[in-house]
């Protein structure tokens, strides 16, 4: 961890394809998110750096900037099936905040390592001072729902 990205790591007892599937699907993001921003998802899973879906926002549970409900695009800027996945967001915001979210898929004897990533370290100026927005804790809650997700299932209303 540095003082502009937080990384957190998790063993998940599942094969990196089967948690990359998550990871690669909008209703996978609205499924495992701990920070309760992301309520609903428009688009087709992710296959390609350039890709991308919007999601659904309401900011209202980290109770800090009242938004209202709003929507991001979620653009992939790194895919490398079973091994890594990562995005920026654009949205209404001016100039675009410019922060990664990300996971590393490592395998391991029983599983894969994941690391869940959040980095600011090229956001936009203007926006450094509002980071962190979301918290180590809620990265490392989000891995653990993560792993739940992959083991029991999430509600997809895109898969058929």
């Amino acid at each position: 961890m540095t003082d502009e990205r937080i990384e957190v790591t998790r063993d998940v007892p599942a094969p990196p394809a089967e948690i990359f599937d998550v990871l690669r699907r909008p209703y996978g993001h609205i499924a495992i998110d701990a920070s309760g921003m992301l309520q609903s998802a428009t688009g087709d899973a992710v296959a390609q750096v350039g890709d991308s879906f919007v999601v659904h926002m309401d900011r209202e549970s980290l109770g800090d900037v009242d938004l209202g409900k709003y929507d991001v695009e979620v653009k992939i800027t790194a895919y490398a099936p079973d091994r890594e996945i990562a995005w920026t967001i654009f949205g209404t915001i001016e100039p675009p905040i410019g922060h990664v979210y990300g996971y590393r898929l490592d395998p391991i004897a029983n599983g894969t390592r994941v690391t869940s990533y959040y980095d600011w370290s090229d956001a936009h100026p203007k926006w450094k001072p509002i980071f962190p927005v979301i918290s180590e804790s809620s990265l490392k809650a989000t891995l653990g729902i993560l792993e739940r997700a992959v083991r029991l299932g999430y509600p997809d209303p895109t898969r058929g």
